[in-house]
């Protein structure tokens, strides 16, 4: 089954299925870009998304994916800072390679899949810091690390904090001000249930401090090119208006749906995934300890021994799901379960009974319907 069929239900880590609102938007006639009605969508988008970002802080809309909020969140500081680079996954590692680039680095390692503990970063930053970087939900391993004791340290340290929250922000708890991050950024492919190719930046007056500073910086993804346009209602160069339609139509969905009871649907969701999955003997991938929790929106579990992954989801396509593998030195070894965009639990429900179905067939569970009922009732009780 080719994964881009229209009846293909996406449970990825991103894309993620997209309502037809939203669809639709993306087909509607171009404007000018220089005009008030592009000023009216730009102020009224970023306004909304400081509400999701929960933060009085500017936030930008660039033209690019999260990848290009995150070097922009980086290279923006200059280059001659020092960072401290949190990695435990395969996007604190890529943190971690733009932090090398733009200025000097230090890593704090931990084991993919495993808490970075706060001792460490307290030690590192005890041999001096201009940032610290570090990823709040790690799609790769399906954990969440603790941002707001780091917050708290770098406060105490003087050092900018830069979160990625991109595929946190609006699906996940990650008030920005109240935990000190300086710049935090999203995709528009994850919680907020966009197509992929716009990501939004948030960045505080501490962070503007530096930024205004700085001696280089990019030049499509400068950020001062971007507030300058922005207080104009415009971007620095020609938008993706298609996305930013839709971007207007999922912000719109999102007010009527509240943010508060979208982070607990995707929290539901994901809890009857683990759920599901540990009733049916399968493991969960992440080691939590105390600086770390699973993540609300994407489930990694370990491939059982019986089962190779590229036969798990070929088996898992030929019945319309499509799902992920593990990223690099996790090839093979584990799967993943997004549920973040437009699923219902009808979709949840779905996903657990055919995965249920695949191991039965491959002699894995002895019978149907213990991951089921278990999905059903965290979902029921909802």
């Amino acid at each position: 089954m080719d994964n881009t069929t229209e009846t293909a239900l996406i449970m990825l880590p991103g894309p993620v299925p997209v309502a037809p609102q939203v669809l639709r938007a993306l087909s509607k006639p171009m404007i000018n870009h220089r005009g008030p009605e592009f000023r009216r969508l730009l102020d009224e988008s970023r306004e909304k998304l400081r509400g999701v970002f929960k933060t009085e802080s500017d936030v930008l809309i660039l033209n690019g994916s999260g990848t290009c909020a995150m070097e922009a969140a980086v290279g923006n500081l200059g280059t001659d800072k020092r960072y401290i680079a949190l990695e435990n996954g395969k996007f604190g590692e890529r943190l971690k390679s733009l932090t090398a680039l733009y200025g000097s680095s230090m890593a704090v390692i931990a084991d993919w899949g495993t808490s970075i503990e706060v001792e460490q970063v307290k030690q590192a930053l005890e041999t001096g810091a201009d940032a610290v970087t570090l990823v709040h939900n790690e799609t790769s391993t399906g954990m969440t690390n603790d941002v707001q004791q780091i917050g708290a340290l770098c406060r105490k340290r003087d050092a900018l904090l830069i979160m990625d929250g991109v595929s946190s922000i609006g699906g996940i708890q990650a008030p920005i001000d109240r935990w000190g991050v300086d710049i935090a950024f999203t995709g528009s492919q994850k919680c907020l249930g966009l197509p992929p190719g716009l990501s939004m930046i948030s960045v505080s007056d501490r962070a503007w401090d530096v930024i205004k500073t700085a001696e280089k910086r990019p030049y499509y993804a400068d950020l001062l090119a971007h507030r300058e346009a922005a207080e104009k209602g415009q971007t620095p160069y020609t938008p993706a208006m298609p996305l930013f339609f839709a971007l207007e139509e999922a912000l719109k969905l999102l007010e009527v749906e509240g943010l508060e009871a979208r982070i607990d649907r995707y929290s539901v969701y994901a809890e009857s995934i683990r759920t599901a999955v540990q009733a049916m003997g399968l493991e969960l991938f992440p080691k939590l300890g105390p600086s770390s929790a699973y993540s609300n929106t994407v489930t990694a579990i370990k491939v059982p021994p019986k089962l190779e992954f590229m036969a798990l989801k070929e088996a898992m396509e030929r019945r319309g799901i499509v799902i992920a593998g593990g990223q690099e030195r996790l090839k093979g070894h584990i799967f993943r379960i997004g549920n973040m965009g437009n699923l219902s639990k009808g979709d949840i429900l779905q996903v657990i009974e055919k995965l249920e179905l695949i191991l039965l067939e491959n002699g894995i569970v002895d019978a149907m319907g213990a991951g089921t009922l278990a999905a059903d009732c965290v979902l029921e009780g909802s």
